[in-house]
């Protein structure tokens, strides 16, 4: 291990790396519990029970993806870096495409894996990194933005926070309310602890808020710690009844799993460049084995699909274990058997509730808006794109929608001011492709 590994040439040892890998587990368990509470739409009340996945069967999927992705970018890219169901892109997946076009979840899974499959050979390829170098770095920076304002909306609408309000669409809700108070608690909590720095804040803090919770009896105490490992019966290979349904070939379809694509890209690149940066990995400022960090991706997501869960994609939480020490795939190792372990633990983390995992979408939302500081707003032909895909994910309740409205004005911007020669070709196949979505959208 140690030679596979090169501890000597990174200067580490199985105690750091133990110690890391770890410390990143902590820093992103809280998707054990968030992912499949918003799989299962936890959050939205009178919904039929086709519209809902298991609870039990995402939970499992949602381990075994993390923990599979973990151990392909551990052995085969070498990077302490940690995959899981991706915030935001499980949102995308639960409120634009089963809540908002209607579509079965199965069709959603469908969606994921064809876009994971897309993501794999645009790997192998090498188009990938075309693609990426095509669309405006602002463009990208406003995406993650987005997606963190539509994250933090989501988490304060299943805290109470904010409300539906028949004469305004939105408005504050009641504060008094037991688990409106309990979301609170738990955000002011995390935040404290976000404040000092202490990796794993987000999810000691949903520890603390569920004992408040039990407490106060606003959460029911498990009757058990350690149980059986629930069915993945329920959502296992799914996925594949949506291509015999005529239903699914759909223009809207098609907008989905660019979208998926889309943001797994954005995900995927800026994570790995962080990540491998903070370790000092890169190399001339380019990022070595990048090919293999990118194939561990798109197979974790395939198969995360199959299993029954969302896009699988690297995680800015592994910073925090690189922080503590890790430096090889080890970590990775390490992180996928402490996800494999939590299988076990499902009694416990099936108490909680949509109040607990508020003050993490919050937290993450407001990590992903940081972006906004790279966006040159001086620039009116890049500041409205930008802008309009920031605000319209929110707005809209949805990421396709915004991804779109930005890709749409870009061209149309930067075309007025005469900057044709920074458009690259692509840009205007995609001004085409988010045309037609808006025109077949209703289909």
């Amino acid at each position: 291990m140690k030679k596979y590994f090169e501890f000597e040439k990174h200067g580490t040892t199985y105690r750091r790396e133990f110690i890391g890998g770890m410390t990143t587990f902590l820093a992103m368990a809280y998707i054990l519990v968030v992912n499949p509470l918003t799989l299962t739409l936890d959050g939205i009340p009178d919904l039929p029970d086709a519209m809902r996945m298991d609870y039990g069967a995402v939970f499992v999927a949602t381990a075994l993806a993390a923990a599979i992705g973990s151990i392909i970018m551990g052995l085969l890219g070498k990077y302490p870096i940690a995959l899981a169901p991706g915030m935001g892109l499980n949102a995308f997946f639960a409120y634009s495409v089963v809540l908002g076009s209607g579509a079965p979840w199965q069709h959603a899974l469908a969606a994921v894996f064809i876009s994971s499959v897309f993501f794999l050979l645009l790997t192998i390829s090498g188009l990938r990194e075309k693609i990426i170098n095509a669309i405006p770095v602002e463009l990208k920076h406003a995406v993650g933005a987005g997606i963190g304002l539509f994250i933090t909306f989501i988490g304060l609408k299943n805290a109470g926070i904010i409300v539906n309000n028949d004469a305004t669409l939105v408005g504050l809700g009641h504060l008094g309310a037991g688990n409106t108070l309990l979301a609170i608690f738990g955000l002011v909590v995390t935040v404290i602890m976000m404040t000092r720095k202490i990796n794993g804040a987000v999810f000691y803090g949903m520890v603390l808020t569920v004992i408040a919770g039990m407490i106060f009896n606003l959460i029911k105490a498990p009757e058990q710690v350690v149980g059986a490992v629930p069915s993945l019966e329920p959502t296992f290979g799914t996925l594949f009844s949506a291509f015999g349904d005529p239903s699914f070939y759909t223009t809207t379809m098609l907008g989905m799993i660019l979208t998926f694509l889309f943001v797994d890209f954005f995900d995927n690149a800026g994570t790995l460049v962080a990540v491998a940066n903070q370790a000092g990995m890169m190399k001339d400022n380019k990022l070595p084995r990048a090919g293999r960090a990118l194939f561990a991706d798109s197979i974790a997501s395939m198969i995360g699909s199959i299993f029954g869960t969302s896009t699988v994609t690297s995680y800015i939480e592994s910073s925090a274990g690189v922080a503590s020490g890790a430096r090889t795939g080890f970590a990775s190792l390490v992180t996928a058997g402490f996800f494999l372990l939590s299988l076990f633990f499902f009694p416990v983390l099936s108490v909680v509730t949509s109040a607990v995992t508020a003050p993490a979408l919050i937290i993450v939302g407001v990590l992903m808006v940081s972006s906004l500081k790279n966006i040159d707003w001086n620039r009116f032909e890049i500041a409205v794109p930008a802008f309009l895909t920031i605000i319209t994910m929110p707005l809209s309740f949805s990421i396709a929608t915004g991804i779109a409205a930005g890709f749409i004005f870009y061209p149309i911007t930067m075309l007025v001011k005469g900057r044709t020669k920074e458009i690259h070709p692509i840009m205007y196949i995609f001004f085409i492709i988010f045309i037609l979505y808006f025109a077949f959208l209703t289909e």
